[in-house]
């Protein structure tokens, strides 16, 4: 076995998009709509970034509310907080839609913005969100982070938000980006410093060298394996999921979801590659990939996926999958963790994250895992992720109260 060959072995499957040869292949465009088409755009370095632009835009007053999902990233709260505003938290019904219904006219009236997320990349349509925020004067932002693609409803992502954000490094093989767009309004300035030769370096090289130890660039591999025994090793920046479940204060958090980097202009090695890939193999491989999870977990014990059958609209980001009862989803997260799957959960809320009843948001954090499912994760990788899957569900027992759900295909 050579050296690439040996290296990729021991390494654990990607957790983000991996660029080589075959990303540039088909050329063509995908047909399907997406947040970079949409009229109005300014790059980030991130969906946290492109979140706490989107706020500065609106120029509201120093603590006002921002009504925000309890199913949520802590990097989907901070940029609330570092805009010197308040988070106002809502449940969510059985859709994974806002409990509208649930929220109090007084928490109504303390809101200037709202953010609500097409969880999973399974978009939906938010036409009853629009109405109700227009009626109330609060400023819809549209977090498309897990869903750059795709149509929600009756119209393509991102087109219901007065602002839609997005994560490139979610479907892009980028080491950081983020956008800021609308439809309707016009984005000012963002005012973001430029970065330095050395971190533009870094940034492409960051992309290169992940490649090279997944062996995606035949041809180039033995020169970057040349070049990183010549360098120390640079740390590799934490991601937007935050996973592991400890207690921690709001002061803590916010540090680590590094919101220092969000007042940086992005690399161009970002803009580039954003800018250059063609989309229909993201799309195509995306939704093929979902396809055949849902077929491989749709047995497995104790657990389904929240959506079987992708909705005709959705690119995904990952495959949601239920596990009944919390305490064993908490012990199956565990030991696949462990095994370095490209799995994780949403169970880091936020400090001051309200219990609420009926909230699907708060059963979610615990009882739902994410399943990577992008584009530079093969066919044989998902039966290898989803033989674990299996095995580890199969020989994790029920606690005494365990929680199930029904498996239809509704969409979460």
């Amino acid at each position: 076995m050579n050296t690439a060959a040996a290296e990729a072995e021991t390494m654990p499957l990607p957790k983000g998009p991996v660029l080589g040869w075959d990303n540039f292949w088909p050329p063509a465009g995908s047909g399907w709509p997406h947040i970079g088409q949409l009229p109005y755009r300014r790059y980030t370095t991130s969906g946290r970034a492109a979140l706490h632009a989107a706020l500065l835009q609106q120029r509201l007053p120093a603590g006002s509310g921002v009504l925000v999902p309890t199913y949520h990233c802590p990097t989907m709260i901070a940029p609330v907080i570092e805009a010197g505003l308040q988070p106002l938290f809502y449940a969510l019904d059985a859709e994974g839609l806002p409990a509208l219904e649930r929220i109090d006219a007084a928490t109504a009236a303390a809101a200037g913005a709202m953010f609500v997320a097409h969880f999973f990349g399974l978009a939906r349509s938010l036409a009853a969100v629009q109405a109700w925020c227009r009626s109330r004067g609060i400023v819809l932002v549209e977090d498309c982070a897990h869903c750059y693609f795709g149509m929600a409803g009756e119209r393509p992502v991102g087109h219901w938000g007065d602002y839609a954000t997005a994560s490139l490094s979610k479907f892009f093989p980028v080491s950081e980006g983020g956008l800021l767009a609308s439809a309707v309004h016009e984005i000012a300035p963002l005012g973001l410093q430029a970065q330095g030769m050395r971190a533009q370096i870094k940034a492409a090289w960051d992309v290169l060298d992940l490649a090279s130890r997944h062996s995606r660039l035949a041809g180039l591999s033995q020169l970057l394996r040349s070049l990183r025994a010549m360098r120390a090793k640079v740390p590799v920046p934490a991601g937007d999921g935050m996973t592991t479940s400890v207690s921690i204060d709001s002061a803590t958090m916010h540090r680590e979801c590094d919101m220092a980097r969000i007042r940086l202009a992005p690399t161009s090695a970002t803009r580039l590659i954003h800018g250059s890939l063609p989309a229909r193999r993201i799309v195509t491989r995306r939704r093929a990939n979902y396809a055949l999870l849902s077929e491989l977990l749709s047995s497995a014990s104790g657990a389904s996926p929240l959506v079987r059958c992708l909705p005709a609209g959705s690119v995904p980001y990952v495959l949601p999958l239920w596990v009944d009862g919390e305490a064993r989803a908490d012990a199956v997260y565990a030991r696949l963790r462990d095994e370095r799957l490209p799995i994780f959960r949403w169970d880091r809320l936020w400090p001051g994250t309200p219990a609420m009843a009926e909230d699907q948001g708060r059963t979610w954090s615990r009882s739902v895992l994410q399943v990577l499912c992008h584009q530079d994760l093969g066919a044989e990788d998902l039966r290898q992720v989803a033989g674990r899957i299996n095995a580890v569900l199969a020989s994790t027992p029920y606690g005494p109260s365990a929680a199930t759900r029904s498996t239809d295909d509704r969409h979460p």
